[in-house]
């Protein structure tokens, strides 16, 4: 089974490596987020906020048409629990920006669209970034590296990744820790690029599979069978997601 982290540690770990990196290594004032109303990018929003204070850290919740309206009003949520001033929150609709790619491109596959979509974003927050002179700080987590469940140059094209130590599970532990909601912490996980994406019915498994698997595979260094059952689950499940990480 997946130990659980020890969350005090974890965030006085991570906001010292955060402020360290960004005010003294980069030499830059703050930091920028991209907030999605999702798990990942609550804690590394508010982790942001309490490592560079939230005077220092811009909030851009980018909605397209195929962002839900309770993810804008939980993106927002996240903004109060991360202290953020208002003057540091920005609402950018980004579906204008798609349907002129849309024009220019032609018709697009849904998968083609969001990964657009994921770019725009990507683009906007380093524009925002340099304007303040702010490092774009990500959001994407352990799991999500090792199967490569991101976009190259959207949500991958970041400054730096204070949880890409972290599995999906820590990171869900860790909001609890921070005071975010629990329906944020709980929510299941979706990068929201085309409607009713979610990230597990992409994947065809649970997080809590991925991560157990995972973790024994990568952390204590056990063959694929001895994962297996370790895990609880068949060889099938583990070359799967063995599978996700070679093609990543």
């Amino acid at each position: 089974m997946l130990p659980r982290i020890k969350a005090d540690k974890v965030e006085r770990l991570l906001t010292a490596g955060l402020r360290r990196y960004v005010l003294e290594e980069a030499g830059k004032r703050g930091g920028v987020v991209g907030v999605s109303g999702g798990v990942d990018s609550a804690v590394a929003a508010v982790l942001t906020a309490r490592a560079l204070g939230a005077e220092n850290t811009l909030l851009l919740v980018l909605p397209s048409a195929a962002t839900p309206r309770e993810d804008i009003e939980d993106a927002m949520r996240v903004a109060e629990v991360a202290g953020v001033p208002e003057r540091n929150i920005e609402v950018i609709d980004i579906e204008p920006l798609l349907r002129s790619f849309d024009e220019r491109l032609g018709s697009m596959t849904p998968v083609e669209r969001g990964n657009v979509a994921a770019r725009i974003r990507m683009i906007i927050l380093h524009q925002r970034g340099y304007r303040r002179g702010y490092l774009v700080v990500g959001s994407g987590d352990k799991s999500e590296l090792l199967i490569g469940y991101f976009t190259k140059y959207g949500d991958g094209g970041v400054d730096v990744m204070p949880l890409g130590s972290l599995y999906k599970t820590w990171v869900r532990q860790l909001a609890l820790h921070l005071g975010i909601p629990e329906r944020i912490a709980l929510k299941p996980s979706s990068p929201r690029l085309w409607p009713g994406q979610t990230a597990e019915g992409e994947l065809g498994l649970s997080y809590e599979v991925i991560d157990e698997v995972l973790y024994l595979v990568f952390d204590r260094g056990l063959e694929p069978s001895e994962a297996a059952r370790e895990a609880g689950v068949s060889e099938e499940v583990v070359e799967r997601v063995m599978e996700m990480h070679r093609r990543s």
